[in-house]
C-alpha cells in the first residue's frame, strides 16, 4: 500500500474526491455558521440556546429550554452523521503522504472523541451543570479544526503534489 496515496490515483479519481472535500468543508463552514447564528459563538448563547432565557417576569423568553426530545433528535442525529463525516474524511486523510505516524491517527480519531464529548457534555451542561458548556465549546472547536486540517491537506495533496 506504499504506493496507494491520493497524489498516486487517477485524474478521474482526484476530480472526485476534491469535489467530494470541498463540498463537505462548505457543509462544515455553514454548521460553524449556524452555531454562530444560534449561539454567537458564546458560553451565554449556548446556554441560552439549550437551557432557554432567563425567565423575567412579564417578558416573554426568546429561548425556551430545549426539551428531552429535541435533545434526543439533536444528539442522534448530530452522532451519527459526525461519525459518518468523521469516517469518509479520516478515510480519504489516510492516504496522504504529507502527515503521517501519529499526527495523522490523533487528526484521524480526535473527531471521533470530540463528538462523543460534545454531545455528553451538552446534556451535561442542559441537565446538571451549565460550566460544562467550555467543554462544549472547546471540543467543538477541536473537531472543527481536525475536520478543517484533514481537507485541507487531503485537497492540497489531490490537486498539489505530483
Amino acid at each position: 500500500m506504499s504506493n496507494f496515496k491520493l497524489k498516486n490515483f487517477d485524474s478521474t479519481a482526484k476530480t472526485f474526491l476534491a469535489f467530494f472535500l470541498f463540498t463537505i468543508q462548505i457543509g462544515i463552514v455553514i454548521g460553524v455558521g449556524y452555531i454562530y447564528y444560534t449561539t454567537s459563538l458564546n458560553p451565554e448563547g449556548t446556554i441560552e440556546h439549550y437551557n432557554g432565557s432567563e425567565v423575567v417576569e412579564d417578558v416573554i423568553p426568546e429561548e425556551f429550554p430545549k426539551p428531552l426530545e429535541g435533545m434526543i433528535l439533536t444528539t442522534h442525529a448530530h452522532v451519527n452523521s459526525f461519525a459518518l463525516i468523521s469516517l469518509i474524511i479520516g478515510s480519504i486523510f489516510y492516504f496522504n503522504s504529507i502527515i503521517t505516524n501519529k499526527l495523522k491517527l490523533i487528526l484521524m480519531v480526535e473527531p471521533f472523541i470530540s463528538t462523543i464529548i460534545t454531545f455528553s457534555s451538552i446534556w451535561v451542561m442542559r441537565y446538571l451543570n451549565e460550566s460544562f458548556v467550555y467543554l462544549v465549546m472547546i471540543s467543538s472547536l477541536l473537531m472543527y479544526l481536525c475536520w478543517t486540517i484533514m481537507v485541507i491537506i487531503s485537497f492540497y495533496e489531490l490537486l498539489f503534489e505530483k
